[in-house]
C-alpha cells in the first residue's frame, strides 16, 4: 500500500495520503485508471466570473472544496478554480460531495491540450508502463530534472538555471566555513548557512546522480517561511527569487568577514551578480548625479517590442525643457551601466493591477529579444556618442513621422469618409474614359428581343417587373403581372444595356486630352509615391543600423537562460529553457522532465503574444565568461569528501530501491533473463553496446551477476565458520574472499570439453579467461560477499554489512566505474548468447524451425558484438552459423512446398515464412564477410524459389504472386532489415545452464562435424 501511494505521489505531485486513497477507492483499486483520474484533462470548468466562485454557489461542503482544490499545483486552464490535475477524479468527488450544479465551461486551445496530454502520457509511461526503474535512471551526463513537490516548480527553473553556470556552481560546490565563524553565528546567519549547505548537496547530487530527477525538498523545506500561500503570483515568484539570492549572498558574506569584515565587494555572489549604473538628471532644475547598485534589472513590457526598446525606454526618462537643457543632460534623466556583472539578468515586468477587478493581470503582449544583445549603447563610456546617436534617431524619427504623414495623404486621398489611394483613382478614371458607350435600340427591337411570346399562348404576353408602386401591394408572391390583352414595352435606359459604367458621349479630342492629362498626373503621382516610400525605407535601414558601428559591439552578452511562465498573474507554471554551451543547443528544463529543445521552440513559448506563456526573466552571460566545457566527472572527482561519500549514499540508495522494485514485480511478472538493453537495436545497425544507451545500471547488472551465484558465495561463507569463531568476521571474509578467488582461478585454467563452458559457472571465471583488470575482479568478488540475498544467519549477516562497507570505501580513483560497467555488460550478453544458441539448438532437435531460426539469428548477432573483442568473450561462430544454416534450408524446403500446394491458406503461410524469416535472415547473412557454406546454401534457396517461374501446373495469380517475391529474394540491399527478438527465457541458476549446456552439446557432438571449442 505504501509502495502504490508513494507512487502516486511522485506522478501526481499530490502529497495528501488520504486524497490518494480516496482516488484508489473511486478506482476501484485499479492503481492505473486511479492515476488516470489524477493527471487527465478536467471536465467543464467554472468561468471566470468572480461571482461563480463564491461558496454560495456551490451547494456542499465549500471546506472542503478549498481542501480538494488547495491539494495540486495549478496546471489547469487560464483563470481555473479547479486544478487540471484533479481531472475526471473532480467528476467523482463532485459527484459523491455536492450536489448537482451546471458549471459553464472554458475550452483550452488544441496546443495547449496537446501538449498537457503529451506530458501526462510521458509521466504515466515512465512509472507505470515500466516495471522496472530502468527509465528512472539518468543517462550518462545528460542533464537531471527536478521534482516538482507541489507548486515549486518556480523553484526548479531558478535552480537549473543557477546550477548550469559553471562559476556559480564551483562557488556553491567550494564553500566552507571555518568552525569558529560558525558557532558565532546568529539564527539568520545559521539559517543561510543550512540553506548553502543543502543547496551544496543538492547541486552534488545533480553533478553524480545516477537517477532521471532530483528531490530538492530539503532545501525547499527551509524557504517555507517565505511561501504564503499555496498559489504564488508572478511578482511573488520574483520576491522569492531575490530571497533565495540573497540568502546565498549572506553565507558568502560571513566567509568574506573573517578577512574583510563589510566589505561587500569582496563578495562573489556580489562580483558575479551585481553591476552599478549611474543615473543623471534634472530635478526643479537642480541637476543631479547618483550612483546605484543592481542585481536583477527590472524593465517594462507594456509598450515596447524588444528587449533593446524596454532597455532604451528604462535608461533614457523626459525629456526637459530647452531653457534647462545643459550641455551635458539631454533629457530628464539618463542612467548609465558603469559596471556590468558577468551574469546579467534581466526581469521582465509582466503583471499589471486592474483596478476595476481588484487583482493583477498578466501581460500577454510580445517581446522579442536576441540570443546575443551588445551592451554597448547602455555603457557610460559610450555617453558622448550614445547621446550623439539618440539625438540622430529622435531627428530621423521626426523625419520619418513627417514623410510618413505626406505618403498617407496620396495613399488614403479623398474629403469623405472612404479614401482611396490617389494613383488608384486616377486609373480608374483613365478606364472609365476609354469604355465605349452603349448603342441604343429601339422599343420595338427591344421589346421584341427581351419579351418573346409564349409559344402555348400567342396572344398572351408575360413580362417580368420588379413592383415598385408606392402604397400598393402586388397581388402576385412572386412580383410577375400577367397579361392577356396588352404588351408592355418599358422604356430601356443606356445604362442597363451596358456591362461597365461608360460616358453618353465623349469625343476623340476630349478623350485624347484628359487621357493625356490623367496619364502624365498619374506617372507623377506614382514617382511622388515610390520615392517617399523610398526615403521612409532608407530612414528606416539607418534607424536599423544607428548602433551597428562596430566600435558599439565590444561588450556582448550571450543568451543563457530564459524562465517561462504560462498562466495568469495569479496562478500558472514556470519552466526554462538553457543554452547547453557543450552540447551547442538549447535544453528545456520542465520539473523532472530535461529535453531537447530549439531556437523556434524558444521563441514560440517565450517571446508572448500568442499565448498565456511568456519570459518573465531573462539571463545572460558576458561572452568572456563563457562555460567551459562540461566535465561533471572531473568536477565530481574534486568534490570534497563528506559530497562525494553523500552522492554515493544516494546512488546506493537508488539501487536498494531498484532491487525492491524488482523484488515487488517478481510476484507480477514472470522472470526473464537480464540483458545490458531492454531490447536489441535492429539487426541491421552497426552499432555495438558502446552506441547503445543501456537501461541497466552498473550496480544492478552486477548485482544479478551477484545474485545469480550466491549459491556459490553461500558456501564459501560456510567454509569459513572456525575462522568467524575464531577472529571474527573480518577474519572469515577476508580467508572466504580468497578461497572462492583461489576457486574460481584454477577452473578459469581447466581445459574446456566441448560438453562443458565453464564461463557459464561463474561471472569471475568470464573475466578471468578474457583477462579482465585486477581491480575490476576484486570488487566483483567483493559485491558478491555484499549480496542482501545472504541473509540465511548472522555470519552471512555481519560478512555481508562488513563487505558493503569496504564496498562503499572503494571510490572513482579505486576503480574506473565506466570499465567496470562494460564488463558486467558483456558477460551479460554472453549469458543471454549462450540461452538463445541453446534453446535454438533445443528447438531445432524438435523440428520446431521457425522457432528455433529467431533464437539463432539473434545469437549471431549478439555473439558478433562480443568477438569483436575477444575470441574467449563469445561462443562458437561456426557452431551458430551451421545450426542457423540448416533451419533456414529446412524452413525454405516447408515454405516452397506450402507455396507450391495451391492451397490459399498453405500458399499465404509459406508466403508469410518467406517474408517474415526467411528473407531477413539470407540479407543479414549477406554480407562482406560470408562463408563459402553460408554463401551455397543461399543459392540453394533462390534456385529454389527460381525453378518455379514459367511451371506449367502454375495458375497465373500464383506466378504473378511469384514475381512480387523473387525482387526481394534476390536483392533486398535496400531494405531496413527487422526481426522481432524471441521471448526472454531465464535458468533457475548456473548449475541448471551448465547441465543444459553439457546435455545439448552430448546430443549434437555425436551428430555434427563441428568441433566444439
Amino acid at each position: 500500500g505504501n509502495v502504490l501511494l508513494n507512487q502516486m505521489k511522485e506522478i501526481t505531485g499530490i502529497q495528501d495520503s488520504a486524497f490518494l486513497l480516496a482516488a484508489l477507492k473511486a478506482a476501484d483499486g485499479d492503481f492505473m485508471e486511479a492515476v488516470t483520474f489524477l493527471t487527465e484533462d478536467p471536465a467543464p470548468e467554472p468561468v471566470q466570473d468572480p461571482a461563480a466562485a463564491e461558496p454560495s454557489a456551490w451547494e456542499g461542503s465549500a471546506v472542503e472544496l478549498t481542501r480538494i482544490t488547495c491539494l495540486v499545483d495549478t496546471y489547469g486552464p487560464e483563470g481555473s478554480l479547479i486544478p487540471a490535475a484533479l481531472g475526471n477524479l473532480w467528476e467523482v468527488f463532485y459527484s459523491t460531495v455536492f450536489l448537482s450544479h451546471d458549471r459553464p465551461q472554458d475550452t483550452h486551445s488544441a496546443e495547449n491540450k496537446y501538449r498537457s496530454k503529451r506530458k501526462r502520457c510521458e509521466m504515466l509511461s515512465l512509472w507505470v508502463e515500466s516495471p522496472k526503474q530502468n527509465d528512472w535512471r539518468r543517462a550518462g551526463d545528460w542533464p537531471v530534472g527536478m521534482k516538482n513537490i507541489g507548486n515549486t516548480c518556480w523553484f526548479s527553473a531558478v535552480i537549473q538555471s543557477l546550477f548550469q553556470l559553471p562559476e556559480f556552481r564551483r562557488l556553491v560546490l567550494g564553500y566552507s566555513l571555518p568552525q569558529n565563524v560558525l558557532e558565532s553565528c546568529r539564527h539568520t546567519g545559521k539559517r543561510n548557512i543550512a540553506f548553502m549547505q543543502e543547496l551544496q548537496c543538492l547541486f552534488a547530487l545533480m553533478l553524480g546522480t545516477w537517477r532521471k530527477f532530483v528531490d530538492p525538498s530539503a532545501a525547499l523545506e527551509l524557504l517555507r517561511d517565505v511561501f504564503r500561500s499555496t498559489e504564488q503570483p508572478q511578482q511573488d515568484v520574483s520576491e522569492f527569487t531575490h530571497k533565495l539570492l540573497d540568502w546565498l549572498e549572506d553565507a558568502f558574506q560571513l566567509t568574506v568577514n573573517a578577512t574583510s569584515p563589510g566589505d561587500k565587494s569582496e563578495n562573489p555572489m556580489v562580483q558575479l551578480f551585481y553591476g552599478t549604473f549611474l543615473t543623471e538628471g534634472v530635478h526643479e532644475g537642480n541637476t543631479f548625479s547618483k550612483i546605484e547598485t543592481f542585481g536583477q534589472y527590472p524593465l517594462q513590457v507594456n509598450g515596447y517590442q524588444n528587449l533593446n526598446e524596454c532597455l532604451e525606454g528604462a535608461m533614457v526618462e523626459g525629456e526637459m525643457d530647452e531653457a534647462t537643457t545643459s550641455q551635458s543632460v539631454k533629457y530628464g534623466q539618463e542612467r548609465w551601466f558603469t559596471k556590468l556583472p558577468p551574469v546579467l539578468t534581466f526581469e521582465l515586468s509582466r503583471f499589471k493591477f486592474n483596478q476595476s477587478l481588484g487583482q493583477p493581470e498578466k501581460i500577454h503582449t510580445k517581446l522579442e529579444f536576441p540570443q546575443t544583445i551588445y551592451m554597448d549603447r547602455y555603457l557610460y563610456c559610450n555617453k558622448d556618442l550614445i547621446q550623439m546617436k539618440r539625438e540622430e534617431m529622435k531627428r530621423l524619427k521626426e523625419k520619418m513621422v513627417t514623410l510618413q504623414q505626406k505618403l498617407e495623404r496620396y495613399m488614403e486621398y479623398g474629403s469623405g469618409p472612404a479614401r482611396f489611394p490617389l494613383p488608384d483613382m486616377l486609373q480608374y478614371v483613365l478606364e472609365f474614359i476609354v469604355t465605349k458607350p452603349a448603342v441604343a435600340v429601339s422599343s420595338a427591337q427591344s421589346s421584341q428581343t427581351t419579351l418573346p411570346h409564349s409559344p402555348a399562348k400567342p396572344h398572351c404576353t408575360c413580362s417580368l417587373y420588379i413592383l415598385y408602386y408606392s402604397g400598393k401591394k402586388s397581388c402576385s408572391r412572386s412580383g410577375i403581372i400577367f397579361n392577356s390583352s396588352m404588351e408592355l414595352q418599358p422604356p430601356v435606359s443606356p445604362a442597363e444595356l451596358s456591362e461597365h459604367p461608360a460616358p453618353h458621349v465623349v469625343s476623340e479630342e476630349e478623350m485624347k486630352l484628359v487621357q493625356t492629362c490623367l496619364q502624365r498626373w498619374r506617372n507623377e503621382i506614382e514617382q511622388d509615391v515610390q520615392d517617399l516610400k523610398e526615403s521612409i525605407a532608407r530612414i528606416n535601414l539607418s534607424i536599423e543600423q544607428m548602433y551597428c558601428d562596430p566600435l558599439l559591439q565590444q561588450v556582448p552578452y550571450r543568451l543563457h537562460a530564459v524562465l517561462v511562465h504560462e498562466g495568469q498573474a495569479n496562478a500558472g507554471h514556470y519552466w526554462a529553457f538553457i543554452y547547453d554551451q557543450p552540447r551547442k543547443r538549447w535544453l528545456k528544463y520542465n520539473d523532472i522532465w530535461v529535453t531537447e529543445s530549439s531556437w523556434e521552440e524558444l521563441e514560440r513559448e517565450s517571446f508572448g503574444g500568442l499565448r498565456s506563456a511568456s519570459a518573465y526573466c531573462l539571463m545572460y552571460i558576458n561572452e568572456d565568461e563563457g562555460p567551459e566545457a562540461r566535465q561533471f566527472q572531473k568536477e565530481v572527482e574534486a568534490l570534497s569528501p563528506e559530497l562525494r561519500h553523500y552522492i554515493q549514499e544516494d546512488n546506493w540508495r537508488l539501487e536498494q530501491e531498484a532491487e525492491e522494485w524488482e523484488e515487488e514485480q517478481s510476484c507480477k511478472i514472470p522472470q526473464m533473463e537480464p540483458s545490458p538493453t531492454s531490447e536489441l537495436q535492429d539487426l541491421s545497425s552497426e552499432s555495438g553496446p558502446a552506441g547503445h544507451h543501456y537501461h541497466c545500471s552498473v550496480r544492478s547488472l552486477s548485482s544479478e551477476h551477484a545474485r545469480i551465484a550466491k549459491e556459490q558465495t553461500a558456501k564459501a561463507i560456510a567454509n569459513t565458520a572456525d575462522a568467524y569463531e575464531k577472529n571474527g568476521v573480518e577474519a572469515a571474509l577476508c580467508e572466504a574472499f580468497h578461497e572462492e578467488y583461489s576457486r574460481l582461478y584454477l577452473l578459469s585454467k581447466e581445459t574446456p570439453t566441448p560438453q562443458n563452458d565453464a564461463r557459464l559457472q561463474h561471472v569471475l571465471i568470464y573475466f578471468l579467461q578474457n583477462n579482465a583488470p585486477q581491480q575490476v575482479v576484486e570488487r566483483t568478488l567483493l559485491e558478491q560477499f555484499a549480496d542482501k540475498n545472504l541473509s540465511y544467519d548472522e555470519r552471512s549477516i555481519s560478512i555481508m554489512k562488513v563487505a558493503r562497507a569496504k564496498l562503499s570505501e572503494i571510490g572513482p580513483d579505486d576503480v574506473d566505474m565506466e570499465e567496470y560497467k562494460r564488463w558486467h555488460e558483456d558477460y551479460s550478453l554472453f549469458r543471454k548468447v549462450s540461452i538463445y544458441l541453446l534453446t535454438g539448438l533445443e528447438l531445432y532437435q524438435n523440428r520446431k524451425y521457425q522457432e528455433s531460426l529467431t533464437y539463432l539469428v539473434y545469437a549471431y548477432q549478439s555473439n558478433t558484438k562480443l568477438l569483436l573483442k575477444g575470441t574467449n568473450r563469445g561462443v562458437s561462430e561456426s557452431l551458430i552459423a551451421l545450426y542457423r544454416r540448416k533451419c533456414l534450408l529446412k524452413l525454405n524446403e516447408v515454405a516452397a512446398s506450402l507455396f507450391v500446394s495451391c492451397e490459399e491458406a498453405h500458399v499465404s503461410e509459406g508466403v508469410n515464412i518467406l517474408n517474415e524469416l526467411i528473407i531477413p535472415c539470407m540479407h543479414l547473412m549477406n554480407n562482406f564477410e560470408i562463408s563459402k557454406e553460408d554463401l551455397d546454401a543461399i543459392e540453394v534457396m533462390r534456385n529454389r524459389w527460381c525453378s518455379y517461374l514459367g511451371r506449367e501446373d502454375m495458375d497465373a495469380k500464383l506466378q504473378m504472386k511469384l514475381g512480387e517475391l523473387l525482387p526481394r529474394l534476390l536483392d533486398g540491399s535496400t531494405e531496413v532489415i527487422v526481426l522481432k527478438e524471441p521471448p526472454k527465457i531465464r535458468p533457475n541458476s548456473p548449475y541448471d545452464l551448465c547441465s543444459r549446456f553439457a546435455a545439448v552439446m552430448e546430443s549434437i557432438h555425436g551428430a555434427s562435424t563441428v568441433t566444439v571449442k
